[in-house]
């Protein structure tokens, strides 16, 4: 049974990542044109194409994209449940999906942001992973950088963005 629950969870928390990165992807304005965003685009479009008939976009913010992560995260809740044999609250159901879906981003950021700083240790020249990496996670750390400039070379933005994301998974519980 552990076996399922482990399979059941990394196959949607997958596909959520993926479904999150893409509502990301468009609220940043990232390269439409990098192979990451185009990996992201093929994988969601099957699912977010049909909602984006019926949930328009708002702004930079896809609501069929953000519809469809939430009915991932709600329904890898629902189909825990039924295979666990929990019973079906579903009040319950939906803010656990809600804070899952949450959860999940706040788990990419953090490990978005880790990735970036590893790289730019060693990424000579252009490199498209690196480009959109950044286009991911500057709106964030410009504004810590206006606040702590970089300190003899060292940017400390990087780890103030890293304790914010953890102090806000603390905060709300997750």
């Amino acid at each position: 049974m552990e076996m399922m629950r482990f399979l059941i969870t990394v196959a949607f928390e997958l596909f959520l990542m993926v479904v999150i990165l893409r509502v990301w992807l468009q609220a940043a304005r990232a390269d439409f044109y990098n192979p990451m965003s185009q990996f992201v685009v093929k994988v969601t479009n099957p699912l977010v194409l049909p909602l984006r008939k019926v949930i328009p976009t708002v702004g930079v913010w896809d609501l069929a994209t953000i519809v469809l992560a939430l009915l991932v995260s709600f329904g890898k809740f629902v189909v825990l449940s039924a295979v666990l044999g929990y019973p079906f609250i579903w009040v319950d159901l939906i803010m656990v999906g809600i804070l899952g879906a949450i959860s999940q981003f706040l788990q990419l950021f953090f490990w978005i942001v880790i990735i970036r700083a590893l790289l730019s240790w060693f990424a000579q020249g252009y490199n498209p992973m690196m480009a959109i990496l950044v286009q991911l996670t500057e709106p964030f750390l410009a504004p810590i950088r206006r606040i702590i400039p970089p300190i003899g070379g060292l940017d400390l933005s990087v780890l103030v963005l890293i304790i914010g994301i953890q102090a806000l998974r603390i905060l709300i519980g997750i």
